[in-house]
């Protein structure tokens, strides 16, 4: 288990993100509709895929956006 703290631009960034981009909550959410959707997909070989593909859009935005808050890899 890691208990090291968040440097402090990670924390900044982290709390800009869920302040003025997103509810914790709905990320949460949405979160979980990804893996709900993705391990059904796996388990009834891709049939979930196609009815989950709009959530599956637009959360997989939102959680690319918080991979680039946490490591910041498409930035220039």
């Amino acid at each position: 288990m890691i208990t090291n703290n968040f440097p402090t631009e990670l924390e900044t960034r982290l709390n800009d993100f869920f302040t003025d981009k997103i509810d914790c909550k709905e990320m949460a959410k949405m979160i979980r509709e990804v893996n709900n959707v993705l391990s059904l997909s796996v388990m009834r070989k891709c049939e979930t895929i196609k009815s989950g593909i709009k959530n599956v859009d637009d959360n997989f935005y939102w959680l690319n956006q918080l991979a680039e808050v946490l490591d910041p890899y498409l930035e220039t």
